[in-house]
């Protein structure tokens, strides 16, 4: 093979960077036989569901995140389903979202009782915008809440945001399922809002199976959800209301736990990896990453290229496409947004949000994983480093 032909995507005849294959994800277990030994605790026991162990992942969470309340539930999606409820969103009234979100969380409001109302996410950063959610409460004919997502682990604007729910009147609720980790300005996400609620699945950087955390510095409501995910049993059967099966089982406790333990450290070293690859493909045309502000730490739950398609060359499907030939997994993370998926077209809100639209066809998620050493980054970046200066050819083959 020539030296051009070595400098050649795959996609147009070169080797691949990875012809073994690289997922977007990659579980690798911390403590192992630590773990294991709790988990045959937990099952010697013969208390599976609403035990010590949860209690304890409780407790760590609450002092990692430096909050007074945090409130193990089954999935992130059931947590925000309960503090929603316990907000009173339940008469129908329009809770404000961003449109560039996962799916939970409109689903939670709509369970709740609430009716979605989408508002534009910021180009900088691709989490809500505070202005547009501003305009959007101030519309809204019964605004309940405002809700915001801490988009890949990027902290929002808090500060504008709880100034913007304060003066509409409105509870503040995060969907913080990838921020598990991260800070804004020196503070631990879990702290903002009425409650933030965090997710612990195998997707995230840390991991219980499956789980939810809600952190919250307000005794009453943790006390609703610690009933409200427990069908809404005060422990005489007599339900105060209607609640869920939420609870977090014991087993998957003891693997947040072990996730949980060095969790500083791994953000860190994520951070570290994405500064890899920024610092790899730094110049490349129409190449941006989602990037929290400085000062702000994220997870990275996600590392996330936002691509100017007329730059660059080639839209995200098409350098998706030339990432698959060279084996790295992809993903458009979050397409189609809220208001153009088919569950809420009855809003009638698909025409509404021009700037999500757009971000929305101009991302493209690459494989990170918490394990992942540097050199790894550095091949995906330099893959995308080779495929950019042929990408009229690439765009022409399609």
């Amino acid at each position: 093979m020539t030296t051009t032909d070595q400098n050649l995507p795959a996609a147009l005849g070169g080797s691949a960077a990875f012809p073994e294959g690289l997922p977007l994800t990659r579980l690798e277990v911390p403590g192992r036989e630590e773990l294991l030994a709790r988990l045959g605790s937990v099952l010697d026991s013969g208390m599976l569901t609403n035990g010590p162990t949860v209690r304890e992942l409780e407790q760590r969470a609450a002092e990692l995140i430096g909050v007074e309340h945090v409130v193990a539930v089954s999935n992130c999606t059931a947590g925000l389903m309960l503090v929603l409820q316990a907000a009173g969103v339940g008469d129908g009234g329009s809770v404000v979202m961003p449109g560039f979100s996962f799916s939970a969380t409109a689903h939670a409001a709509r369970w709740a009782g609430g009716t979605p109302l989408f508002a534009e996410a910021r180009v900088e950063d691709i989490t809500l915008d505070p202005a547009d959610a501003e305009a959007k409460l101030k519309a809204a004919d019964r605004p309940v809440a405002l809700m915001a997502t801490h988009v890949y682990g990027t902290p929002c604007r808090t500060e504008e945001l709880q100034r913007i729910a304060d003066a509409a009147g409105v509870p503040l609720v995060y969907d913080a399922a990838h921020g598990l980790g991260s800070s804004r300005k020196g503070v631990p996400v879990g702290n903002f809002g009425l409650a933030e609620v965090f997710s612990m699945s195998p997707t995230k950087v840390a991991v219980a199976g499956e789980g939810g955390l809600v952190a919250t510095r307000d005794a009453d409501l943790a006390a609703t959800i610690r009933t409200g995910r427990d069908y809404g049993n005060p422990g005489d059967y007599d339900t105060l209301f209607h609640g869920l099966n939420a609870r977090m089982s014991e087993l998957h406790a003891a693997v947040g736990l072990a996730w949980l333990a060095d969790l500083p450290q791994r953000v860190a070293h994520r951070g570290s990896l994405v500064a890899a690859f920024a610092s790899a493909v730094a110049g490349l045309p129409g190449l941006r990453l989602a990037l929290p502000e400085e000062g702000d730490v994220s997870t990275f739950k996600d590392l996330t290229l936002i691509l100017d398609a007329d730059a660059f060359g080639l839209t995200n499907r098409q350098l998706a496409d030339a990432l698959k030939a060279e084996g790295i997994d992809t993903r458009r993370y979050f397409h189609p947004p809220l208001q153009r998926q088919k569950s809420y077209a009855y809003l009638g809100q698909a025409e509404s949000l021009p700037v999500t639209d757009r971000l929305a066809e101009s991302v493209l998620t690459v494989p990170l994983w918490t394990h992942m050493d540097t050199a790894t980054v550095r091949r995906i970046a330099d893959a995308v480093v080779r495929i950019q200066p042929h990408a009229e050819q690439l765009a022409a083959a399609v």
